[in-house]
């Protein structure tokens, strides 16, 4: 079995409503790169990346040379091909070796017809709980109404845990002022007493304002507090001071961070992303060390389609020290580009797929379609918040949006770049 054609799409899929972060929002829709890998025997493997457009589909022709004729078994010269540690130092590709890989793994599993987590351990779980993963959000076109006071946040995460069975709450901030997003958090917790919460305001916080506002809920009942400010030294500072554990995405995302955490703790829990950390197999190793030193680890959502989630899964039934539930943006969306359409939450987890490979298989119908919406729509601005054009992110933010202020209308002018 060897490797004869590479080819990658970007695809666009509506959410509910547009989700605000820190750094700006998603305006409405998520922005993916959907990679197929097809081999001399009609096999096709599929992996994911997120954001997209031309650059990213060119990036990925530019490593066909790298991969024509090569066996998807061959998944440890795989990684030395495409992101050997000094060529990377130039050219970046743990994301687009983590797009690949998942493609080689759902090749490998279909050859032997077992699935993924059968390859690469054997699954200690059935199913993988997951978070509600809760946005301030502005209107959705569906009618979806916005999310900005506490008492609308409290109703949107009443009406998750009734639709998905959600018993842990995480609570993406940095939006509005911490006192604000402090009244917004202790509502949670006093609207669901039995269940745990977690707070991401993105690093936008000071580490003075961080400590505060860490202190400030240290009396909840918290799974973890995640990335409150910038940096490794910023999050050891936080951790010095508050009796929360402290949570990462951003600041250990690599080996070599994990080694400078692990001498010089700086985060209690290590949030695993398959695509960051540059593929399945990196976070297994990265789990193993954490597993050694008595870290805690989680699954990482970086805004997946059902390509991406089904590595979080396979990941998260492998994992013996996962003693969180997964994050997913999953249940935001509208829609899907897998055969059957999105998977399903029963009782706030998912089932982990139990076909040859990843288990899923792209809707040839529904990547055509996605990817002419994005042709239609084109990307958006990240780091950009559409109902503020002319605000930019701060770190540590300065500039936070005026809770008393209704969002503002998304018109064409601000939604389309």
């Amino acid at each position: 079995m060897r490797i004869r054609d590479v080819r990658a799409t970007t695809v666009t899929v509506p959410l509910e409503a547009p989700l605000r972060h820190s750094n700006g929002a998603h305006w409405g829709r998520f922005v993916r790169t959907i990679v197929e890998v097809e081999t001399d025997d009609g096999r096709l493997g599929v992996g994911e990346m997120g954001g997209g457009g031309e650059s990213a589909e060119a990036a990925f022709r530019a490593l066909k040379p790298y991969l024509l004729g090569h066996d998807p078994f061959d998944l440890t010269a795989l990684q030395f091909k495409i992101m050997n540690p000094t060529a990377s130092l130039y050219n970046n590709r743990t994301q687009l070796h983590a797009a690949i890989e998942f493609a080689c793994l759902d090749l490998v599993g279909q050859k032997l017809g077992v699935p993924v987590y059968q390859l690469l351990g054997g699954k200690v779980r059935d199913r993988v709980p997951f978070a509600s993963y809760l946005f301030f959000r502005y209107p959705g076109e569906g009618g979806e109404p916005e999310v900005r006071t506490p008492e609308q946040l409290v109703a949107h995460a009443s009406e998750l845990k009734r639709r998905h069975g959600f018993t842990v709450h995480k609570l993406k901030g940095g939006v509005f002022p911490p006192d604000y997003e402090l009244d917004c958090y202790r509502a949670l917790a006093e609207a669901f007493p039995q269940d745990r919460l977690r707070y991401d305001p993105n690093a936008a916080l000071s580490v003075e304002e961080a400590v505060r506002f860490g202190r400030a809920i240290a009396d909840l009942n918290n799974d973890y507090y995640e990335d409150p400010t910038w940096g490794l030294n910023g999050m050891r500072r936080v951790r010095e001071r508050v009796a929360v554990p402290l949570a990462t995405n951003t600041v250990v995302v690599s080996f070599e961070q994990l080694a400078a955490n692990i001498l010089q703790p700086a985060v209690d829990v290590v949030l695993l992303d398959t695509t960051f950390w540059g593929g399945v197999r990196a976070c297994l190793k990265a789990a193993a060390v954490c597993e050694t030193f008595q870290l805690s680890v989680s699954v990482h959502s970086s805004g997946e389609l059902g390509v991406q989630l089904a590595t979080m899964l396979h990941l998260g039934a492998l994992l013996p020290n996962l003693v969180f539930p997964a994050d997913a943006h999953y249940h935001h969306l509208t829609d899907d580009i897998i055969v059957g359409g999105k998977l399903p939450y029963v009782d706030g987890a998912i089932a982990v797929p139990a076909g040859p490979g990843l288990g899923v298989q792209v809707d040839p119908e529904k990547l055509a379609r996605y990817a002419d919406l994005y042709r239609e729509v084109g990307g958006y601005m990240y780091d950009r918040d559409p109902g503020r054009p002319e605000w930019y992110p701060l770190v540590p933010n300065t500039r936070w949006a005026d809770p008393s202020l209704p969002g503002l209308p998304l018109d064409e002018r601000v939604t389309r770049p």
